[in-house]
């Protein structure tokens, strides 16, 4: 019966300390080389913290591990560079995604969010927007959101 570990780890920066060490240390495998994989498979959210889930069959010490991804809203004041949303969605703006930062967003929650095309998971995006005070290409989310439905942006959904 395999063995399940779930943690929260840095993107990018896991170490063999605290959080993985004392959990996998017992289960007698490689922890350089997990941590290794981590690593390699959440660079692309560094500065964020990450559920990352490793199974382990005890018998050969074999793993397998399976990455999280970090909430939208988290994506999204990453890709911004500023501290939270917006306490007043509809008055205070926080900040202007462009499309091209919606789609690498979409892109990086394919696999946790609902929507099976780009330009759905774009969608899921701006949905995130509009409760944070964020716009998209200078307009509204809720307006971007029309725009995207309506075809304004296609060329930016090529799968």
């Amino acid at each position: 019966m395999p063995e399940v570990v779930e943690v929260l780890v840095d993107g990018g920066k896991a170490t063999p300390g605290p959080p993985l060490g004392p959990v996998l240390g017992p289960m007698q495998v490689n922890i350089v080389e997990i941590v290794k994989v981590i690593n390699e498979k959440t660079k692309a959210f560094a500065g964020m913290k990450v559920p990352v889930k490793i199974t382990i069959d005890p018998k050969t010490k074999a793993f397998d591990i399976s990455v999280g991804t970090p909430p939208t809203s988290a994506l999204i004041i990453k890709e911004l560079k500023i501290e939270k949303g917006s306490g007043s969605n509809n008055a205070t703006k926080v900040g202007d995604l462009t499309m091209e930062q919606v789609v690498r967003i979409a892109n990086m929650k394919e696999s946790a969010v609902l929507g099976k095309t780009l330009k759905n998971r774009c969608l899921e995006v701006a949905g995130t927007c509009v409760s944070m005070g964020v716009t998209i290409n200078g307009e509204d989310a809720k307006q971007a959101q029309f725009l995207i439905k309506d075809g304004k942006w296609d060329k930016h959904f090529k799968e």
